[in-house]
């Protein structure tokens, strides 16, 4: 049991080593990223000045989060495909424009969130 209880402390150590290098290493290559990073930032600090339940602060944020989960899979996507071949192909450009719409659907669903909870 405390063989099992290390390794899974050590296991969690790395991933979160891994996670940490794959955010530097976005924040460094990916204008989209930091741009996304800094648009929930404001709308972060929004959603404390306005008067909202804490409910629909954690929407609009946690919607905010997803928008920067697609574009860390986007990024992935492209960086696999640019990996695999320098060539164009068609379903390298596939692959690379659904992994940006995946970030413009996350967009819109957190924009609309935010458009319901100031109507409300």
């Amino acid at each position: 049991m405390k063989g099992k209880a290390i390794y899974t402390a050590k296991r969690l150590v790395l991933r979160t080593v891994w996670s940490v290098a794959g955010l530097r290493y976005a924040w460094r290559s990916e204008h989209s990223f930091r741009t996304w990073v800094w648009a929930n930032l404001i709308a972060g600090c929004v959603a404390f000045v306005l008067d909202l339940s804490a409910l629909e602060r954690g929407l609009v944020i946690a919607l905010g989060l997803l928008i920067l989960a697609a574009e860390l899979l986007n990024t992935a996507i492209e960086d696999a495909v640019d990996y695999i071949s320098d060539r164009e192909h068609p379903l390298a450009k596939t692959a690379k424009d659904a992994g940006s719409a995946a970030v413009t659907v996350t967009a819109i669903a957190a924009g609309v969130a935010w458009l319901a909870v100031l109507i409300s």
